[in-house]
């Protein structure tokens, strides 16, 4: 229905008639064609919060609810309308009379008498393909345009389109759901993931957080430091992307045991943690303290003579130096850090190899041993526990894409209560409460009503909601900003570019939360399959389309990911195309992004200068309005892989490409500051502003792919906080962009008059 169908409560509750459901002196009289006054409300309704309005528009009366803010044309019945019911009779169908005042007949609901965790909807056709499995599902070759349109069964030539879902109207949305896709894929069997249930998803927070306190104490314990900024996030993302166990956040089966991310970070923090500084009197702080602890951290560790040496030869030297010179500048004491680094480092790194290893085995062993806790707990809870099925035969025929299907059925999901804060969604279960902005929650009811086929009554919904709040949340942690670079997105505009000029449809690292189409690639299969997700972009292999890849900055990941698109487009001769958006790390570069440039496939490369281009907020389905954008502190390198036939569909042309940057230039209407998640702005007294990987930290990477809000610079001014190269987590869509191969570095100062 049209938007000038909705009557403006506000505008209408002014004549609203007394609470004791008596008519008001000021109500208008009926329509001529009324020759009888409606009937007056029952004692019990008008105790409910009912009563009698007239629409001026519409010319008859309505009835509206002030505890729920609901509208109603019929007179309500009571315990048959929830707070999501339909205001106004948005879906109800249009009346076969053909009435001149455009009146609506309010559709009877079908999910009468659903669970305790159902919403009345009304029952729409899907918008995209189904499973295969399932009749409906549209074979790929059945229309030659890019956007498949909407397969009719035979009885139904034509639908009629879906009526607009009786959810709550966000201001502002961040998403098109609407658009169809072009990514083709092979008929594949349903996925043998176990299905989510609130009472494992709360088993598996509390173990998560227990295994995040064994990994602090480990840290304090044998190394003396805090765990670095997001180091363990990072950890799960990096082993699940070799893990072959069964748990979907907790991994069980990876070889090495050792994580490299894990072992980087924790290396980088020892013998102390390097903070940003700004000022002289920081550096030399900062230079005494790593000179001290230095010198303390040989005396106390089994190390061999000659590393006892040379280690308490260079500090005792700085030492001397700092009591003799005292009018060095900031950058003196850089330098001379730097040096004290290189000299002390590998002696240090030797010393503590052993320790740390422990940590990271201890961490993953412990895992493990969470993962099978949970698999048992989680089959008991089965009504019909998974046996080993019968191989079916691999289907050749190629159809669009759809969402994952589980093999095993859903077992009866316990009751998950529901209320509204303002505008945020809070669900509650067994005391644990996840929230979510209205916004976002009824894009997931839109997103569940296209992609879910085994709850048409809605009665799971809340349960699969809490259950997707909850993994995101566990995946995140608890710390101030923690986890907001695992979920960033690209902004508005870029996606809208990148669909007329590129035909994407397809977001290759994306969530529910945070996704632009109703399409993506996402971390977790069992949680997010019922919210249109494809499952993990690693194991989704399409034969054609065109996608958009944004990965969390984990280098492990991203060197994957390009193995996966090299290997795809070389097999397919359809038109297939993956525009990757990474970070611009050069010093050294990033594996990932010197194999895309030397590419074959490569056909276009843009490099966007960092403060020059924005990014939503990882936590956009929580946060503030004035939070959901930020500048991207670092560059980004877009990059065009394509076969033959996709640059000759979707070639990246100049006037393409100059629209695509156009989009990439931050909204005037916003201002131009970093939002609470970036970090501090870099100063012009900085000597390096390019981090090594061996420095770079969560808050260098704060765009979507960034990381956390520490505030660590290059290896000069200051370094790292966390993590390498393992900057960043998601199974979501992060990312960072870059600037035209054209366009000019930028000075500090200019990069400060930007921001």
């Amino acid at each position: 229905m049209s938007n000038d169908s909705q009557v403006s409560v506000k505008g209408e509750v002014a004549i609203m008639p007394s609470p004791s459901g008596s008519a008001s002196s000021q109500e208008p009289p009926l329509s001529p064609s009324t020759t009888s006054k409606p009937p007056e409300l029952p004692d019990e309704l008008v105790q409910a919060g009912w009563s009698k309005c007239w629409s001026r528009r519409e010319n008859r009366p309505y009835y509206f609810n002030r505890f729920t803010n609901q509208s109603l044309w019929e007179v309500p019945v009571l315990g048959q309308h929830d707070v999501i019911s339909d205001p106004l009779g948005l879906n109800a169908a249009s009346s076969d009379s053909g009435d001149s005042n455009g009146q609506r007949k309010r559709r009877i609901s079908e999910e009468q008498g659903a669970g305790p965790n159902s919403i009345k909807r009304v029952k729409v056709e899907p918008t995209t393909p189904i499973s295969p499995s399932t009749p409906g599902a549209k074979p790929w070759n059945s229309a030659p345009e890019d956007k498949p349109t909407q397969p009719a069964t035979p009885t139904t030539p034509s639908p009629a389109p879906a009526p607009a879902p009786a959810v709550y109207r966000p201001a502002v949305i961040y998403w098109d759901l609407d658009a169809q896709t072009n990514a083709v894929i092979r008929e594949h069997p349903p996925a043998n993931h176990l299905p989510p249930h609130p009472e494992i998803e709360l088993q598996r927070a509390q173990l998560v957080t227990k295994l995040r306190q064994h990994y602090h104490e480990l840290c304090h314990q044998r190394e003396g430091i805090d765990p670095p900024r997001e180091s363990f996030n990072r950890w799960l993302l990096e082993r699940k992307v070799i893990d072959k166990g069964h748990d979907p956040l907790l991994p069980s089966d990876c070889e090495p045991v050792i994580s490299p991310s894990m072992f980087r970070e924790i290396m980088n923090d020892i013998p102390i943690r390097l903070s940003r500084i700004k000022y002289k009197e920081e550096a030399r702080k900062l230079l005494f303290k790593y000179a001290e602890a230095a010198k303390k951290m040989i005396d106390s560790r089994n190390a061999s003579p000659e590393s006892r040496k040379v280690v308490k030869w260079n500090a005792e030297d700085t030492m001397s130096w700092l009591r003799r010179d005292h009018s060095a500048s900031k950058e003196d004491y850089m330098d001379r850090l730097e040096h004290l680094r290189q000299q002390c480092g590998p002696h240090l790194t030797a010393v503590a190899k052993d320790s740390v290893e422990g940590i990271c085995s201890k961490i993953y062993q412990l895992s493990a041993e969470y993962s099978r806790r949970m698999r048992q707990t989680h089959l008991s809870l089965l009504q019909d526990p998974p046996t080993e099925a019968s191989a079916s035969p691999q289907q050749s025929r190629l159809v669009y894409c759809y969402p994952v299907r589980l093999a095993l059925p859903s077992p009866p999901l316990p009751r998950v209560e529901l209320h509204f804060e303002n505008d945020v969604s809070c669900l509650r279960f067994r005391g644990e409460m996840v929230k979510v902005n209205r916004g976002h929650f009824s894009k997931l009811e839109l997103l569940y009503r296209y992609s879910c086929i085994d709850d048409p009554r809605f009665e799971k919904f809340l349960s699969r909601v809490w259950c997707l709040l909850k993994r995101y949340q566990v995946m995140f942690g608890s710390g101030a900003n923690e986890g907001t670079g695992l979920q960033g997105a690209l902004p508005v505009s870029v996606f809208e570019a990148l669909i007329r000029q590129f035909g994407v449809s397809f977001e290759c690292f994306a969530s529910p939360l945070n996704c632009y189409f109703k399409q993506f690639g996402s971390a977790f299969p069992d949680t997010d399959g019922f919210f249109g997700s494809r499952g993990p972009f690693l194991s989704f292999c399409p034969v054609s389309g065109s996608f958009e890849a944004n990965p969390p900055f984990c280098e492990e990941l991203m060197d994957i990911m390009v193995t996966h698109f090299e290997a795809l487009l070389e097999k397919s001769s359809e038109p297939l195309s993956f525009i990757v958006f990474v970070p611009e790390w050069r010093d050294p570069v990033t594996p990932a992004l010197t194999r895309m440039e030397g590419s074959r496939f490569l056909r276009h490369q843009l490099n966007i200068p960092a403060f020059e281009h924005e990014y939503r907020s990882g936590s956009q389905h929580i946060c503030k309005r004035d939070e959901m954008y930020y500048r991207a502190v670092h560059g980004t390198a877009v990059l065009f892989l394509q076969n033959d036939a996709g640059f000759a569909k979707w070639a990246p042309t100049p006037e393409r490409l100059a629209e695509l940057m156009a989009a990439y230039r931050p909204s005037p209407s916003r201002p131009a500051t970093l939002s609470s998640p970036g970090p501090a702005p870099i100063t012009p007294g900085d000597k390096d502003s390019t981090p090594k990987a061996a420095d770079r930290t969560q808050s260098e990477v704060m765009s979507p792919g960034g990381h956390d809000d520490n505030n660590n610079s290059n290896t000069t001014t200051t370094t790292n906080d966390s993590s390498n190269n393992n900057n960043n987590n998601n199974s979501s869509s992060a990312g960072s962009t870059s600037s035209s191969s054209s366009s000019s570095s930028t000075s500090p100062q200019e990069k400060m008059a930007t921001v």
